[in-house]
Order: structure tokens, then C-alpha cells, then sequence
């Protein structure tokens, strides 16, 4: 079986962080940041970190990982430095595990062991409450081997107490596959209620905006800036695990709706992608998609290359016309760097924003930039009698209005850009409403 999990309620637990730095790992990510941020995971987790350490990995050995040498210099620096637990940054087998936990006489905890934990301990909704079990369950079931003693006994018994002969490990096995069962029926049903949710917003003209983006990228703070929403927003990793829609009022007046998403890490464990498509299936549904950089980060192209690694696993279309990147946390970046961060959000394609979700700097342009890409159709033109309040307000809601001109009668003529399904909406709602195509430039919004 897998270890035993963190105990939470000791007050202090010293971690030690091993980066095994193998060839062809990490791409254009240092060493160096790997580590840093497998720290940061086990800060997450209220970790005390005693030592971090890069451990040169020439080839992986099948019982330990290690070679014998590095794995009896790693048992001393615990013996020395009282260490509680140690956390491998990469994925171990279930007998490398069980190895090392041994040799070093400490708990010992993988990469996709730890992020489990930290989406467990994240998880607050009950969808994401089953998706994290599904998930721990998934890669427990992984860890039953059949080196452990005591899986090896056998049972007898008739039904549900498994067959004549049956070994504890089949039991568990058989367990485990039930519970995993179980829970992907439960997701069945929640996934058809976020279908059904879904459906009622699409009945509804509004566009829907995805933020997604490297964990600690600034998207919660970002999402709070542009809906006035106080979305738990931290200077950690996973800070935010599950999703949350808000409206966002766009450029005159015209609501769309904006989902934060988890927050992506490069070697994301799949168990937990699988057991998050249901969640970021809003992604995917999305009229735009806002790809939320930490512009400040020195890993921030390797961050946005492992973000559109998992939208591709996730089978989201990256067609540029629907995503957006965003430079965020400009504030931070040093002065004499700032004209060339803007040279190349220039030359992007398309081209980046800059923004400071702290600060609000950029966000008026971004909001602008977002209204141009769910504005589709062509511009209508609107002849509106004087008295039709109703009907105005109604197109500056659902719509965006570009242009705008009141005759002397009091009548109203509008152009306004609505997409297919409010421009039949409003021919229902307003069948006496004169409408015609326009040609007016975009170049001068009211």
C-alpha cells in the first residue's frame, strides 16, 4: 500500500527537496527553478524546508532511483538534519518508494504524491472534493505491490468476501476498483449538472471568458480585479483548485462571463488531469480563453509551454483567435527591462497585453481587447422611434454599441454588435425595431 499521508497536526515536519536532474528533463527550465518550485509545493503544504538539493541522476536504478552512493549520502543528510519527510521531485515507482522510505527511514513522498495532497487539502467544493478522491484513488491503486507481506495472505469466504483463496492484495485491489467505480458514477451526475448549467448560459447571449494559466501566474487576483470579486487569492502554489464564474461587464456595457480555472504545473499528475476534465470541459466551451502569464517569472516561456502542453492533452483548440495571452505582474519587472517586454508583446502573435492585477495597470485594454474577440458578427443598425427605452437598454446589455446619433424627433439610430443568437433574441423581444447592416469602423467606439 502507499504510505501513510501527511500528518497535518504535527506543528512542524523538516522536509528535505530532492531534484533528481536527469538529461532531457525540464526543457528549458533550470534545475535550479525545478527545485525552487518543488519548495514551493511543500511550502503548500506547511512543510519546514531543511535543505533542497540537485541530485545528478546518470541512470534511473529500478529498486531506488538513486545509485547506492547517493542514496546513503541522502540517508545521512536525514539522519543529520532530522528530517520528517523527503520529497523526491519526480515520479517514483511503488518499490522505488518503499525503498527509499526504507533506507532512509523517513516518509517519502513523490512529485504526483505531493500535488495530490495539495489538491486535497484545496478542494472545497464537493465536485472537487470527488475529483481529488478519484484522483488519490487512481494513484494508490498504483502503489498496491506485491512486495508488501501482508497483501500476500489469503482469504476465504463466500459473496462480497471475495473467493475461496483470494489474497489481501486482490481484495484491495477489488476494493479500490469499487470505490473508484462509485466515484465516477458520482461525476457522471455532476458532470450532467454543469452540461445542464452550461446549456442555460448558452440559452443566454453571453460570451464566456476562460482565464487559465501557470499556477501562481495572477489569475485569482486578475479574476477579483475584473469582477470586483474576492476570490481567494494567495502568493502560493494551487491557491485556487476550484473553478468559479462571475459576470464581467465588457466595454459598454455588455456582461460576459468569467471562469477561473486550477492553476496548470508542468508535469501535471494524470491522474488528476483525467479527473479534472470534467471542470476545465469550461475551458474548452469557451468563447475566449485568457492565457494568464507571470511576466516577472524568468521561467515564464517554459511556463506558458507546459500550460499549452495540458490544454492540448485536454484536446482544447489553441486557434489564436480565441486566446489571448496576458503579461501579468508587469509591476514587478525591473525598468531598463520594461521597453523590451513591451517590443516583444508587440511582435507576439497575436499581441500581448500588459497588465498589473495588482496595480489595475493594462486592464482597461484587456477588457477592450476581449470585447473585440467575442465581437463576431457584423455591425446591425437599429432605428429606434423616441419612447423605446426598453429596447436601448436592452442592446446596450446584450450588445456593444459602437455607434450611437438621436434625431431631433427624439428617435435613436444604434449600431451595435450582437452575435447571432441575441440579434434573433431581439427581433423576437422587438419585432416593431427596424434593423440593417452597417459598415461602421471600429476605430471610433462611442
Amino acid at each position: 500500500m502507499s504510505s501513510p499521508p501527511i500528518d497535518h497536526e504535527t506543528p512542524v515536519q523538516g522536509a528535505l527537496i530532492i531534484h533528481p536532474e536527469r538529461e532531457g528533463r525540464g526543457g528549458a527550465r533550470s534545475s535550479q527553478a525545478r527545485l525552487d518550485e518543488a519548495a514551493g509545493l511543500a511550502l503548500a503544504l506547511d512543510l519546514e524546508i531543511r535543505r533542497g538539493m540537485v541530485a545528478p541522476l546518470r541512470k534511473r536504478m529500478p529498486a531506488t532511483l538513486f545509485g547506492k552512493g547517493k542514496v546513503a549520502e541522502i540517508g545521512e543528510l536525514c539522519e543529520e538534519l532530522e528530517i520528517d519527510v523527503a520529497v523526491v521531485d519526480d515520479a517514483l515507482t511503488p518499490v522505488q518508494q518503499r525503498n527509499l522510505e526504507k533506507a532512509w527511514k523517513v516518509k517519502v513522498i513523490d512529485r504526483t504524491g505531493l500535488i495530490l495532497e495539495i489538491f486535497a487539502r484545496r478542494a472545497r467544493t464537493r465536485e472537487g472534493r470527488l475529483q481529488v478522491e478519484l484522483a488519490r484513488l487512481s494513484y494508490e491503486r498504483s502503489r498496491l505491490v506485491r512486495t508488501w507481506t501482508h497483501l500476500e495472505r489469503q482469504r476465504g469466504g463466500f459473496g462480497v468476501m471475495g473467493g475461496p483463496g483470494e489474497t489481501q492484495i486482490e481484495t484491495d485491489r477489488r476494493l479500490l476498483a469499487e470505490k473508484i467505480g462509485r466515484l465516477k458514477k458520482e461525476l457522471v451526475e455532476v458532470r450532467r449538472t454543469r452540461t445542464l448549467q452550461r446549456s442555460a448560459r448558452k440559452r443566454r447571449p453571453y460570451p464566456v471568458v476562460a482565464l487559465v494559466g501557470y499556477t501562481n501566474a495572477g489569475k485569482s487576483t486578475l479574476f477579483n480585479r475584473l469582477t470586483n470579486s474576492e476570490v481567494m487569492a494567495e502568493d502560493m502554489l494551487f491557491a485556487t483548485l476550484d473553478p468559479t464564474l462571475r459576470m464581467l461587464n465588457l466595454p459598454d456595457g455588455r456582461p460576459a462571463i468569467l471562469s477561473d480555472t486550477v492553476g496548470f504545473i508542468s508535469d501535471l499528475p494524470h491522474e488528476l488531469v483525467e479527473a479534472f476534465r470534467a471542470t476545465l470541459e469550461e475551458v474548452k466551451e469557451a468563447d475566449v480563453i485568457l492565457h494568464v502569464r507571470d511576466i516577472a517569472s524568468p521561467e515564464s516561456a517554459a511556463e506558458a509551454a507546459d500550460v499549452r502542453e495540458v490544454l492540448e492533452r485536454l484536446g482544447v483548440d489553441m486557434d489564436e483567435r480565441r486566446v489571448l495571452e496576458v503579461w501579468n505582474k508587469i509591476d514587478l519587472t525591473d525598468a531598463e527591462d520594461r521597453p523590451m517586454i513591451e517590443g516583444d508583446a508587440r511582435r507576439a502573435h497575436p499581441p500581448a497585453l500588459l497588465v498589473s492585477a495588482v496595480t489595475g495597470e493594462g486592464v482597461t485594454p484587456l477588457l477592450l481587447a476581449v470585447a473585440d474577440l467575442v465581437d463576431e458578427s457584423p455591425a446591425v443598425e437599429a432605428h429606434l422611434p423616441a419612447g423605446e427605452g426598453a429596447a436601448i437598454a436592452w442592446l446596450y446589455q446584450n450588445g456593444r454599441v459602437i455607434d450611437r446619433h438621436t434625431e431631433d424627433d427624439g428617435a435613436v439610430r444604434m449600431a451595435v454588435r450582437l452575435t447571432p443568437k441575441a440579434l434573433g433574441q431581439f427581433e423576437q423581444l422587438f419585432p416593431r425595431i427596424d434593423l440593417g447592416a452597417v459598415s461602421i469602423s471600429d476605430e471610433d467606439p462611442i
